[in-house]
This record gives structure tokens, C-alpha cells and sequence, in this order.
């Protein structure tokens, strides 16, 4: 079967990264054909956005894409083209698995989890309001006005939406997944004892939602006791489902277990379309010099081979990634002992050793 899926390159090292998965992909045998869009920082002068309109539409109409980095400035500038990406396709699952590779220079071993964050609310819906504004001076009143409590004049506002819908969603999501993929239990996280009526809500929801599935475990964790579980007693836990912001916070917990982000792979899905990417920004400073690791964006190849219907195509490219990761020779700086060893290879060297173990 013939798959079209709009590939988008991203910028910083984004396209370097790329072209060497679109390759390792084929390499397995796909047929696909690939359509070709523009996203990022050094798009912005010729189309006016970071996110133009023709990528939008490429994805809606082929439903899945595999995208690269993307620049996302700090404090400033536009707003991160990931969650806008999220936000105009309904892209409300975040999957990012973590999962340890004999190779991979980790304190810990054996670690299988998979964490299923919810995209489009809480503190990353984008709703703020800015220091100093005419409209923040009015929420300010408002909010004493109904005895919510005092904030400082002076103060930015974010607003953390969680909904029943939006709770519902993922964590059936959630359930769905580990039923899908036969895993033994989920694992909710929250700070529902601090924040009653918004995390309280999500844990209220997800343990109605759990009583549909008797034949997988539930369980719940407050956040910051799951951040010293997690580096304590990882084995312990399987799938965990998390709000917006707890859930990007403790995807990089669990990556920096299995060993960084350069083994940490992602998947953004909603009912109609899917978007795979690694969770690694796009390292502007190494741009051109075929230097970083195209790991994590492989293993999200291998994330959208399954999810495609291609799960042989898929697990054979995962194999092949393993081997070389465990073989320790043909892998970049970061995966070596130290950084500046020089028997590191090269971005594209990664990607010819394993199409030779693929093949």
C-alpha cells in the first residue's frame, strides 16, 4: 500500500536530520511518497508565519506527517509552532515513549514507559495576559471583586483551563493505548490536592473513566511525588497520563532516565490526524554541521511506521536502531563516553549504519 505523508523538515538542524530519516525510512521498504512543506523560524519573511497555511492543509488532507525541529524563541517572538500545530489540528495526545536501549549511556536500566500527555488545555492553552495591560488591570479587579484573591498589579496572568471533555478524552485516550499495546496499568498524575477545581477535576474524571477498564490497573500520583518515584522506583510504573504542563515536565524527566533526548521519540495524534516529531528542539548552533543525533526523530519514524500499519517495517527499523546503539561505534558525540571523542560519526553515518542493518 502506497502512503503519502507530508514531511516537514523544520529549521536549525531540522533539515539535516531529516534527510537522513526520510532515507532510512524508505530503506525499509515503504512505499510513500513524500509531500514536502515549509514550517519554522526561517519561513517567517516568506510567508509572514512560522506556520503557513499550505502545511496545515498538506497534513489535514494526508493525515500524517513526520516533522523535524523547530525553533522556538524564549520569552519572546512568535508563539512555539508545535502547539499551534497542536491547537489547529486537535492534535490532543501526546505520546512520547521512554525506553531504555543496552547502549545508551543511562543510570538506569530496563526502563518501558510511555507517557501520554493532553495537548490543547491547562497552562499551555496560550491564554495570558500581559504585565502592565489595560485587560490584565480589569481581570486583576474582577478576581477581587469575587473574593478569588489578591494578585499584584504588577503581575502577568496565565489561565489553566482543564475541562471534562478534554480529561475524558485523554485518558480514555490513555486507556485505549494500554489496552492497545498490552500494558498492565495507568497511572494518573495531578496536584489535585493544591489546585482542586482544575486538577481535581482531571483526577475526578479520570478514575470515572477507569471504571470501564477493569482489566487494566489505575492508580494516581501527585506530580511532584511521581518526580521522586520516577527516579526512585521507575519498574513501578507503565503508562501515565498527565495534563498539558506536568506532562511536557515529566516527558523530559522520563527521557533523561533512558538516556537523553536524543533517544526520545514523539507522536501527536487526535482523531483525524497524526503528527510525529522527536522531542529535541532544533540546535540552531549545529546547524550545517552534520553533527547531531537523528536518532530520536528515527525512532519517531518507527512510531509512525506502527501507527500506520506498518508495524514489520516498523519493528525491523527499531531493531536496527538498537543494534547500532548497542554496537556503540557508529553513534554521534552525545552518545559517546565523552563528547569530544573522535570516533563520533556524522549525522548522515548514523543513518548508513543503520540502513546496513536493515538490509
Amino acid at each position: 500500500m502506497k502512503h503519502t505523508i507530508t514531511l516537514v523538515p523544520g529549521d536549525g538542524t531540522g533539515p539535516e536530520i531529516t534527510a537522513v530519516v526520510q532515507t532510512v525510512i524508505e530503506a525499509t521498504g515503504l512505499d510513500v511518497e513524500w509531500d514536502l512543506q515549509e514550517a519554522g523560524a526561517d519561513v517567517i519573511e516568506k510567508y509572514g508565519t512560522p506556520l503557513p497555511k499550505p502545511t496545515l492543509d498538506s497534513i489535514k488532507k494526508n493525515t500524517i506527517a513526520l516533522k523535524g525541529p523547530v525553533t522556538t524563541p524564549i520569552g519572546t517572538g512568535f508563539r512555539s509552532v508545535n502547539v499551534a500545530l497542536r491547537k489547529e489540528l486537535d492534535l490532543f495526545a501526546c505520546v512520547r515513549p521512554c525506553k531504555t536501549y543496552p547502549g545508551v549511556r543511562s543510570r538506569y536500566q530496563n526502563i518501558d514507559l510511555v507517557i501520554i500527555r493532553e495537548n490543547t488545555e491547562d497552562l499551555y492553552a496560550g491564554i495570558e495576559f500581559e504585565e502592565g495591560k489595560e485587560e490584565t488591570r480589569q481581570l486583576i479587579q474582577t478576581i477581587s471583586t469575587l473574593g478569588a484573591g489578591t494578585i499584584r498589579r504588577d503581575a502577568g496572568i496565565s489561565i489553566k483551563p482543564i475541562s471534562v471533555f478534554g480529561s475524558e478524552r485523554i485518558v480514555r485516550f490513555a486507556f485505549e493505548y494500554a489496552r492497545a499495546h498490552h500494558r498492565r496499568k495507568v497511572t494518573a498524575v495531578h496536584k489535585a490536592n493544591i489546585m482542586k477545581y482544575s486538577d481535581g477535576l482531571f483526577l475526578r474524571v479520570a478514575r470515572e473513566v477507569a471504571l470501564h477498564y477493569p482489566d487494566i490497573e489505575f492508580e494516581d500520583r501527585i506530580v511532584d511525588n511521581m518526580c521522586m518515584q520516577l527516579v526512585q522506583k521507575p519498574e513501578l510504573y507503565d503508562v501515565l497520563v498527565l495534563p498539558n504542563l506536568y506532562g511536557d515536565i515529566i516527558s523530559d524527566l522520563g527521557a533523561g532516565l533512558v538516556g537523553g533526548l536524543g533517544v526520545a521519540p514523539g507522536g501527536n495524534i487526535g482523531d483525524q490526524c497524526a503528527v510525529f516529531e522527536p522531542t529535541h528542539g532544533s540546535a540552531p548552533k549545529y546547524k550545517g554541521m552534520n553533527k547531531v543525533n537523528p536518532i530520536a526523530m528515527i525512532l519517531s519514524g518507527v512510531m509512525m511506521l506502527k501507527y500506520i500499519g506498518e508495524s514489520e517495517k516498523g519493528s525491523r527499523l527499531e531493531k536496527a536502531v538498537a543494534e547500532v546503539i548497542r554496537e556503540g561505534k557508529r553513534v554521534t558525540y552525545d552518545m559517546k563516553p565523552t563528547p569530544n571523542d573522535p570516533t563520533a560519526t556524522t549525522t548522515s553515518e548514523v543513518g548508513n549504519a543503520i540502513i546496513e542493518k536493515l538490509s
